[in-house]
């Protein structure tokens, strides 16, 4: 081989980030194909080339009619190959290239699902943004995306990867703006403890482009989880939100006892009473009526986040409505049924408890409503009001 031909392979190498050894395999087959194209070639033939000294050597075996090799291997190395035959080297040749380049590309992929890049936006529309990540180009579709966030192209953007794909075009690697990992990588680059392994973000739970909250534990005694987060002046968090278009972010102490972290995951509002429910897996959260609607928060997103944040289903009850509902039970409620007599086809109230049965006038002159007197009380079928 000419030095300069092993000088620019060497170079080419360098230039695709493949290996000599790959290039020159590569250029084995090729001239392997490119020998198959001249006449009178050997039907099972291969190329070597000696990686020390670039020596290029063309072997042949004689085949059985069985199609087995037979006998000892011979050099059949052309004088030269015809302008046809090179053609078909050259094709060959960098359609290798490109299949260890795809290759190549898959791997350094392959093993980073749930890590973060950072992209420059390519091509945005409709359906998808492609984002260059320098050798391959990530996918972020429609739906991975944050609703009514706009992407400037030539801009740079965070994503998660969510999924590297092999194809016969190279990888397709998959990437989003809505999960929930996104998140935690995003604090674990801002957040020195978190990286670190001293602060874990235990639970995260996030309606994209609105609010996300996450609960963090502190393995050091030391190191205050939430403030750890916040940073100076909330300069940490700050970082994050403005990654996420001013998403908000509530950071919450994460807590071993359900009740406690039930009531810390409904931060900002102050909770007075958590009761759990282990067998319907619910909490009973009780608060002061002036904290009711910042428990539940706009369109009920506090208390739907927190109930994804904690695993438990959370129903949230004022002081007054306690009240009412203790009062309701503890009320001595007459059991029966309203029915229609047979004879007469009026409706008559018959006792549970057997007993005569009472005409609405009756029941009316006993001092007791009727359903005309009640009409915005709905009572549960087969109870009548208090005796």
């Amino acid at each position: 081989m000419n030095p300069d031909m092993l000088e620019a392979l060497q170079s080419l190498a360098a230039d695709k980030g493949i290996s000599v050894d790959a290039l020159l395999a590569a250029l084995a087959d090729a001239l392997e194909s490119a020998y198959k194209r001249m006449p009178n070639s050997e039907e099972y033939a291969w190329v070597t080339i000696n990686p020390d000294t670039a020596a290029i050597q063309v072997y042949a075996q004689k085949l059985d009619e069985d199609g087995e090799p037979i006998g000892d291997p011979f050099d059949v190395t052309p004088d030269g190959f015809g302008r046809i035959a090179a053609q078909t080297a050259k094709q060959v040749m960098m359609q290798r290239i490109r299949e260890v380049e795809r290759e190549l590309k898959y791997e350094e992929y392959a093993g980073r699902e749930g890590d973060i890049v950072t992209g420059i936006i390519q091509q945005n529309d409709a359906r998808y943004t492609l984002l260059d990540l320098g050798r391959v180009e990530a996918l972020l579709p429609q739906a991975e995306q944050v609703p009514f966030e706009r992407h400037d192209a030539n801009s740079r953007l965070k994503a998660y990867i969510v999924e590297v794909r092999k194809t016969v075009k190279g990888p397709q690697i998959v990437v989003s703006r809505t999960h929930p990992g996104l998140i935690k990588r995003l604090f674990e680059l801002e957040v020195p403890e978190i990286a670190d392994g001293i602060v874990e973000i235990k639970a995260c739970a996030r309606e994209p482009g609105h609010r996300t909250k996450i609960a963090v534990l502190s393995n050091d005694t030391n190191v205050d989880p939430v403030g750890a987060c916040v940073g100076a002046r909330g300069a940490r968090v700050r970082m994050v939100v403005n990654e996420l278009r001013g998403e908000k972010i509530d950071i919450v102490p994460f807590a071993e006892d359900p009740a406690d972290f039930v009531a810390k995951a409904l931060s900002p509002a102050k909770i007075k009473e958590v009761t759990i429910d282990e067998e319907a897996g619910a909490a009973v959260v009780v608060v002061p009526d002036y904290q009711l609607s910042l428990a539940i928060g706009k369109e009920g997103q506090n208390a739907r986040l927190s109930a994804r944040l904690t695993g438990w289903r959370i129903d949230i009850k004022s002081e007054t409505q306690l009240a009412q509902e203790a009062d309701y039970e503890e009320t001595d409620w007459a059991e029966g049924e309203w029915v229609v007599d047979a004879d007469t086809g009026e409706q008559v109230w018959k006792p549970a408890e057997g007993g005569p049965e009472l005409s609405a006038e009756d029941w009316a002159a006993e001092g007791n409503e009727t359903s005309s007197d009640t009409e915005e009380v709905s009572e549960p079928e087969g109870v009548l009001p208090p005796v």
